[in-house]
């Protein structure tokens, strides 16, 4: 990868944006890369759980309008063409089923807001500074930002989001609901490792399901959701894993998964 940094260690895969010299704004390649890194990490069962971030002192930038080489620029494609490719991005982090953190310090703005939000968790430090700065540059909401934005905070807070793009703290963020924990910067990496070590730890099946019937609860009726959840948790008592919690309940033990 050219743009992005990908570890694995026990379960957990870490993704970190690494263009630091540019904030991590998204370029043609970076735009390019994380798709497919996406794509990877649901299809390696292996990886329990994923964590994005960004290197040096910043998350992500946005998109960077000032690349020579970005899709913006790409004259062998129509504008709506282009763009549909940028929310392919968007698309790929939304069917990564295993459980996802954000691990943001310093800027998350635009295209990097949006790329935070697609994450189910979002930890920030206390020098996090988030925006949807699009209205700012003329344009409007990408990457996913018009789906997940009121999802988070509500309709009203969204518009005004995202009608100013104003700047917010880790704190008015996590006021908002819009984030899930603000840390000192000092104990940003362990908190997350915390997080991420304990997801990884959990039943791969049963955390993926919930996921997915959590997304899917917006576009559901009460009877759909909870046919949906019949569904799922007959497959989890068929499964290896939910006989081992089990086991591991009345042998009084820490359970260990195998996904299956």
């Amino acid at each position: 990868m050219e743009s992005l940094i990908v570890e694995r260690r026990d379960g957990v895969v870490t993704v970190t944006m690494n263009r630091p010299e540019r904030k991590n704004a998204a370029n043609g390649v970076m735009l390019e890369e994380l798709p497919t890194v996406f794509a990877e990490v649901q299809r390696n069962l292996d990886d329990r759980v994923m964590v994005l971030t960004g290197a040096g002192g910043s998350f992500c930038a946005g998109a960077d309008l000032n690349d020579p080489d970005g899709r913006a620029r790409d004259a062998s494609l129509s504008g709506l063409a282009i763009m549909r490719r940028l929310g392919d991005v968007a698309l790929a982090l939304h069917r990564v089923t295993k459980p996802t953190i954000a691990k943001v310090d310093g800027p998350a703005v635009g295209a990097g807001l949006s790329l935070a939000l697609g994450c189910d968790l979002i930890v920030c430090s206390d020098r996090a500074r988030l925006s949807m700065i699009f209205a700012r540059r003329g344009l409007s909401l990408d990457l996913g930002a018009s789906w997940l934005l009121p999802r988070m905070v509500g309709m009203a807070k969204a518009k005004e989001m995202a009608l100013f793009g104003g700047m917010w703290s880790g704190e008015e963020a996590l006021a908002m609901g819009l984030v899930n924990r603000v840390v000192p910067l000092a104990e940003l990496q362990g908190f997350v490792d915390d997080w991420a070590t304990t997801l990884a730890a959990g039943p791969p099946l049963a955390l993926s399901m919930t996921k997915t019937l959590l997304h899917g609860s917006a576009q559901s009726s009460m009877e759909q959701a909870v046919e949906h959840e019949a569904r799922c948790q007959a497959v989890n008592f068929a499964s290896l894993d939910t006989a081992e919690a089990l086991a591991a309940f009345v042998e009084k033990r820490e359970p260990t998964y195998g996904g299956r």
